[in-house]
């Protein structure tokens, strides 16, 4: 039985007013017309994103992990987020 591949998961962990935050939730949402992967945004003083910024310690907002694993902080590197969803992508 073969296994289901899921759709990669990026992990957003946000701040209140925070223009970098915004960026990339417009550049995701932009990804998300053509490449297949799922967004999970978190507040930077909810629990779980409190967690995660104890974790990674980044310098800026947002935090960004690709299936919980560091991407980057402050402004999404769009092109290199692009990258990796292509190669995942032509993977499954």
């Amino acid at each position: 039985m073969a296994a289901t591949k899921h759709p990669t998961v990026v992990t957003v962990v946000q701040a209140p007013a925070c223009h970098y935050c915004e960026d990339a939730a417009a550049a995701l949402a932009e990804l998300s017309t053509r490449f297949d992967f799922l967004v999970r945004t978190l507040e930077r003083d909810s629990d779980e994103g409190r967690g995660l910024i104890l974790r990674h310690r980044p310098p800026m907002a947002p935090l960004v992990l690709v299936d919980e694993e560091y991407f980057s902080s402050g402004r999404l590197p769009r092109r290199r987020l692009e990258k990796l969803l292509q190669l995942r992508a032509a993977a499954a």
